[in-house]
């Protein structure tokens, strides 16, 4: 017996949308997460702004520093459901 009623999806975000989201979410500014990540400010920036693509290896430092599966990243929008019934 269900005691909860599932999320419902309300807005999709991108890549950039969702690094800047969880970001924000630590609590944590651009120059703090580049200090962490090594990732230069404007790299991120540019991330988060979808005018570059986040990458395999960006995914996993930013992962690592915000706390995050990798997943959670690059794939804001995946609807396991649909992939399953596809």
């Amino acid at each position: 017996m269900k005691y909860y009623k599932e999320a419902q999806k309300r807005v999709d975000v991108s890549v950039g949308e969702s690094v800047k989201i969880i970001r924000e979410l630590q609590g944590l500014s651009q120059n703090e997460l580049s200090a962490l990540t090594g990732i230069p400010q404007s790299t991120l920036s540019a991330i988060e702004h979808d005018k570059i693509n986040l990458g395999v290896e960006r995914a996993k430092m930013l992962a690592r520093a915000l706390k995050c599966h990798p997943a959670v990243l690059v794939f804001p929008g995946w609807d396991v459901d649909h992939e399953i019934a596809a």
